[in-house]
């Protein structure tokens, strides 16, 4: 990756609905250019896809991450695995102890509470430790 791929992605996280276009004016690129870049992105799976964020409600949504250990070859697998959560919002294979981190955003504490359940009963999860958030700045 490039500066001008760099710089692409840099805007995407900002606002990845952009158009074409304005992605060429931000990186100084034409905009058939931009588009070759991010084309070669997805394919390369740089770019994995484009998805809605939407801000949890401190009223009645809650936040935690999880850390999960497992007994697996590959992380990929249990992300892969994973992905059947919606609620699960980013899921990183971290260093150390840890094997995963995941963040999730549910819409009660009840569900929260569901989906780690039903992961910690996984058969190649070995532990699974949650951490509520208890005030989100930005």
């Amino acid at each position: 990756m490039d500066q001008y791929d760099q710089g692409i992605i840099a805007a995407l996280r900002l606002d990845a609905r952009q158009s074409t276009s304005a992605l060429a004016r931000q990186v100084n690129l034409s905009r058939s250019a931009v588009a070759d870049r991010l084309k070669k992105l997805e394919q390369s799976g740089v770019i994995q896809g484009y998805r809605v964020s939407v801000r949890a409600s401190a009223a009645s949504d809650v936040s935690a991450y999880f850390e999960i250990e497992h007994n697996q070859k590959s992380c990929q697998l249990m992300a892969q695995k994973l992905r059947l959560y919606p609620e699960l919002q980013s899921c990183h294979g971290i260093s150390g102890q840890i094997d995963l981190l995941l963040l999730v955003r549910a819409p009660s504490m009840q569900r929260l509470h569901s989906i780690r359940e039903q992961i910690e009963s996984w058969d190649e999860v070995t532990k699974i430790t949650t951490h509520v958030v208890m005030n989100e700045w930005f």
